[in-house]
């Protein structure tokens, strides 16, 4: 069954988004190891398949915190606490 709501991107944008080379991303793809579809001619990968996999490598993992969309998960903290959210509500 299709996929409606699912977000794909392209090799490379994957390769820049995670911080990796993209080789990095056609050998996964060679091996199987991600989830894709074919658009005229070019991969569009499942994004959802493209996180769960890069965090289960750990070479790619440390290069997206370092030079991939991890790089500015400090910066997206909500550090004003009237916006964040409650930590009892989190609780329950």
């Amino acid at each position: 069954m299709p996929e409606i709501n699912s977000i794909r991107i392209s090799v490379s944008e994957a390769a820049r988004l995670f911080g990796i080379d993209p080789k990095t991303v056609r050998r996964a793809l060679k091996a199987q190891e991600l989830r894709y579809i074919v658009v005229r001619g070019r991969y569009k990968l499942h994004f959802e398949s493209l996180v769960k996999w890069s965090q289960k490598k750990p070479t790619v993992k440390n290069k997206s915190d370092k030079f991939g969309l991890g790089q500015y998960v400090e910066k997206w903290k909500i550090n004003n606490k009237h916006y964040s959210p409650n930590p009892k509500q989190l609780e329950k």
